[in-house]
């Protein structure tokens, strides 16, 4: 058990950087095509990227790929949150940096456990002091002069909520049903939804698409192929909320890959604003809780 939690807690830190990193891919292929098409196309990439894997693993273990209604609305539903959460990034990142991106999303770590209560679940006084500093973090580094917002930190914000229903949502099924083809299914909702959008609001052209290809290719094949689908296999033995302490990371190495790549800086009141938003991150998840006395199971 405790080798299967220590893989599942490598393969999510993989993944956060992994997921730092894209936001390079995402900003620099928004230089030659619209947010929507570049989503739409990405996660297209993604889906057909890992649907030879998954023919080579059934056919390897003799098993036929199961796609009962189950697992299609399972799939279907990460792909909804999914569409939501990464449009408003992918769209917010037109009008922010790719260090308040990061930071911004990464408040879904404090999202988990305060939609947790709509299934029952207790929230602690860490969540809410967690809550507290990553406010106060967030208003340090997104607040400009007279007390202004930049439209893409709101949309971030936004989708750090789909980002906490997400996590959530693929700690259910993950653990019930097969990680690739989830994987396969909600990438190819995210890509219908987005591509639909994408012919209704942006101009759609093919030499601009080859332009953006380099960015494509990482984001579908790494970010989206690699990324999300380590996502859903590392969540079939982690706790959701522990799950959301690591990936919080992407905040971190979104900061680093921008510097080095973007040479993006912050002010020293920014850097303020990202430590107090990751120390409240931190808090909101590892602030002991009261243990809960479970009756004796007797044979």
């Amino acid at each position: 058990m405790r080798t299967q939690a220590l893989r599942a807690d490598v393969l999510m830190l993989i993944t956060a950087m992994i997921w730092g990193s894209a936001f390079i891919a995402q900003r620099a292929g928004m230089d030659s095509i619209g947010p929507f098409l570049f989503t739409g196309l990405r996660f297209a990439l993604g889906a057909l990227t890992l649907i030879p894997v998954l023919l080579v693993l059934h056919r390897r273990a003799r098993t036929p790929i199961s796609l009962d209604r189950r697992v299609v609305v399972g799939g279907c539903l990460m792909g909804l949150l999914l569409s939501i959460g990464i449009n408003f990034q992918q769209v917010g990142l037109l009008f922010t940096s790719v260090t308040n991106s990061g930071f911004i999303t990464g408040l879904y770590v404090i999202v988990v456990p305060i939609l947790g209560l709509l299934f029952g679940e207790r929230t602690g006084r860490g969540t809410w002091l967690g809550a507290c500093l990553a406010v106060a973090g967030m208003c340090l580094l997104s607040i400009g002069e007279n007390f202004k917002v930049a439209s893409g930190d709101w949309l971030q914000l936004a989708g750090a909520f789909a980002w906490g229903a997400h996590v959530l949502v693929v700690g259910h099924f993950a653990s019930r049903h097969d990680p690739m083809l989830l994987s396969i299914l909600q990438f190819a909702f995210c890509a219908a939804v987005s591509l639909t959008l994408a012919l209704l609001f942006e101009p759609i052209q093919a030499q601009n698409i080859i332009q953006a290809a380099p960015a494509l290719l990482y984001g579908g094949i790494i970010a989206a192929g690699i990324g999300y689908t380590l996502q859903v296999v590392a969540q079939r033995d982690a706790i959701a909320s522990h799950a959301a302490i690591i990936f919080s990371l992407e905040a971190v190495f979104a900061a680093f890959f921008g510097a080095w790549l973007l040479d993006e800086s912050l002010t020293a009141r920014g850097y303020l604003g990202c430590a107090l938003m990751f120390i409240g991150m931190l808090v909101a998840q590892l602030w002991p809780r009261k243990a809960v006395v479970e009756p004796k199971v007797t044979n």
